[in-house]
């Protein structure tokens, strides 16, 4: 898509959006005894050995690349999850199947820093590539129904990085076509706002007269 390509169209770079994906819960099994971590988004611990235990994603990667604990990978990020997700997004082209609001960016960083906790990590990748493709077709198929008479878009299940490429790009898009399709509903309003003139007092006048 053009917001893949070109930057400028998109309201957040990929890296802003990753960074806000980072407060996603995930669940961890530590390998170290630790007191819990006070943050201002909350308490996380204390930390046994071998008891699982749930923290925010960018604590996970900070606990993983230090060694100190392994990533569970989330329920979703299973090949059997993933390869009905697929076949159900070939199945309905007009439909988006539910998945979690961030799945590109967390996939994204338990690849990057926790590939080894993923069972068959190729396929999960694999998968997760081409259900990102097919629902990026499925809005490109979408963008060419849009005509002059369309109003509101509405498409449901996308996810944060499919939202903050496709939004930009349909706003624009539907102002194109208002523009270009619809210059008589343009230039009424250049008309209206040029004929109105100030309200006038006409009612008369009368001399002050002092007492």
């Amino acid at each position: 898509m053009a917001g893949q390509s070109d930057p400028h169209l998109s309201i957040f770079s990929p890296s802003e959006v990753e960074f806000v994906a980072e407060d996603e819960i995930v669940q961890i099994v530590p390998n170290i005894r630790m007191d819990a971590v006070n943050m201002i988004c909350g308490d996380f611990g204390p930390f046994f050995p071998q008891i699982p235990t749930k923290v925010p994603l960018w604590l996970a990667v900070a606990l993983k690349k230090r060694s100190k604990c392994t990533i569970r990978t989330p329920d979703w990020m299973t090949v059997d999850r993933l390869t009905q997700v697929l076949e159900a997004e070939r199945e309905s082209p007009r439909e988006f199947q539910p998945l979690p609001f961030h799945y590109i960016e967390i996939s994204k960083l338990l690849f990057d820093h926790a590939r080894d906790d993923i069972s068959d990590a190729y396929l999960v990748r694999s998968l997760i590539e081409d259900i990102r493709d097919v629902r990026f077709h499925k809005v490109e198929t979408g963008l060419e129904t849009i005509s002059g008479r369309t109003h509101a878009v509405k498409l449901k299940n996308l996810s944060a990085m499919e939202v903050n490429i496709v939004r930009p790009f349909m706003v624009r898009t539907l102002q194109a076509f208002y523009k270009h399709d619809c210059p008589q509903m343009i230039q009424q309003a250049d008309n209206i706002g040029s004929r109105a003139t100030p309200v006038t007092d006409r009612a008369p006048r009368r001399d002050l007269r002092r007492r």
